[in-house]
């Protein structure tokens, strides 16, 4: 600093005495005096922020290459080097501004507030900058790769943006932080109105994080706002789906804890993807089987073993007892829909793209006045979903073909063409 002050005053000195010398009158030397200070200065500080800028750069390109890690390359990458090569020419600029204007106190006021400014901005943006190359650097390790990094580091940036822009205010003022804090007190009420939905977005994106709500990468579905797809942005104030149309739906980060939403990760962790689907049969296409029925079903290979083992114990239990079998309804009979739904049963058993460790069943649903719905709930064992339709499909083309084998009727509304037969 002492040396400053000689270098600036010889330097001042000799300046105000060659003014002097070309016959300006001293008044207006002073003022030429303290421009030509200026220009110096700001020569000096570009000149040492370039110089700073070419050593930092040098130096942190060696230490991103001889690392084992890509933390440094992200530090370089989001230009955190280049922001700290401001900081040494800043400061000499506080250093200087003194010095320069030293007979105009006013002018020097002003500019010591601007450098003052400036350095909590250029703090600020270093502090944005680091947190941007934690953000990268997380999202580049398994485990964080669906935590709501963003979120944290917006939290975080307005803390550290409320506190800049009051500590601005202070210095605008010539007032405390202190002070400036009070004040700001009296206007909570107004901020709180002003702030609502980032306030809400900040307790909801604290929620969500901790009940483990929502990640990235999640297939959620959310009706109120039509979406349907994965999680590809969780922020403080919004959640972005790229739904399966490879549209863009916002959500509010509040409405995940305010209504009601469908997660589909269950599904995807699981060992398989739900299929629960109904056939509509006709009510009075249900019968009983007589052994001639039972004789021709018994060619089906799946229900072969089935048959023989169940009518011979119907058979002896109907014989013990009694029963008068010349009516079906007597005793103890088979019907087609209760050997179709066994039929369904043993087929799911079979089915090669079929969860078996799952739940399994083919189920009979209470009677509609279309008719009964015949459920088939299974799991299949691939969960994409091209594949897992490919499936359903495969199972539902091959249950619609074999229901008239039973002498069952599928329901199905009469088109106009029914009508116009005669």
């Amino acid at each position: 600093m002492k040396q400053l002050q000689i270098i600036d005053r010889a330097l001042s000195h000799f300046i105000y005495d060659y003014f002097v010398r070309l016959g300006v009158a001293e008044s207006t030397a002073s003022y030429l005096n303290m421009i030509a200070l200026f220009v110096a200065m700001l020569l000096v500080v570009f000149l040492l922020d370039f110089l700073s800028w070419k050593v930092i750069r040098s130096f942190s390109a060696r230490l991103a290459r001889r690392s084992r890690t890509n933390f440094d390359d992200l530090l370089v990458a989001n230009r955190v080097p280049r922001y700290l090569a401001h900081i040494m020419p800043l400061l000499l600029a506080i250093e200087l501004v003194p010095l320069v204007f030293i007979d105009f106190q006013y002018v020097e006021n002003m500019a010591m507030k601007f450098l003052q400014i400036m350095s909590i901005l250029l703090v600020v943006r270093i502090v944005r900058k680091v947190l941007d190359t934690f953000k990268d650097y997380f999202k580049t390790l398994p485990r964080f790769k669906d935590k709501p990094i963003d979120s944290y580091i917006q939290v975080f940036m307005i803390f550290a943006w409320a506190v800049g822009i009051m500590t601005i205010f202070a210095i605008i003022t010539d007032t405390t932080i202190w002070k400036f804090f009070t004040a700001l007190g009296a206007a909570s009420a107004i901020l709180l109105l002003l702030f609502r939905d980032t306030i809400l977005g900040l307790v909801a994106s604290i929620q969500v994080t901790i009940n483990d709500m929502v990640r990235i990468g999640d297939w959620i579905t959310f009706d109120k706002y039509g979406a349907d797809g994965d999680v590809i942005e969780i922020n403080l104030a919004t959640v972005k789906v790229q739904n399966f149309d490879k549209t863009i739906t916002t959500i509010p980060t509040y409405a995940l804890t305010a209504d009601s939403f469908k997660n589909w990760r269950g599904m995807q962790e699981s060992g398989g993807r739900r299929i629960k689907r109904a056939l509509i049969l006709k009510q009075d296409s249900v019968k009983f089987l007589s052994f001639q029925d039972v004789g021709r079903l018994e060619r089906i290979q799946l229900l072969e073993g089935y048959l023989k083992n169940r009518q011979e114990r119907i058979t002896a239990d109907n014989s013990e007892n009694g029963v008068d079998t010349s009516l079906p309804i007597n005793g103890r009979n088979l019907t087609n829909l209760g050997v179709f739904r066994k039929y369904i049963e043993l087929y799911l058993e079979k089915h090669s793209a079929v969860n078996k460790e799952m739940m399994m069943m083919s189920r009979q649903l209470p009677p509609t006045s279309q008719g009964i719905p015949l459920e088939i709930y299974a799991f299949s064992k691939d969960k994409r979903w091209q594949n897992y339709e490919y499936i359903m499909a495969d199972i539902f083309d091959h249950l619609l073909a074999a229901v008239p084998y039973f002498e069952l009727e599928l329901f199905e509304l009469p088109a106009a063409a029914n009508f116009s037969k005669k």
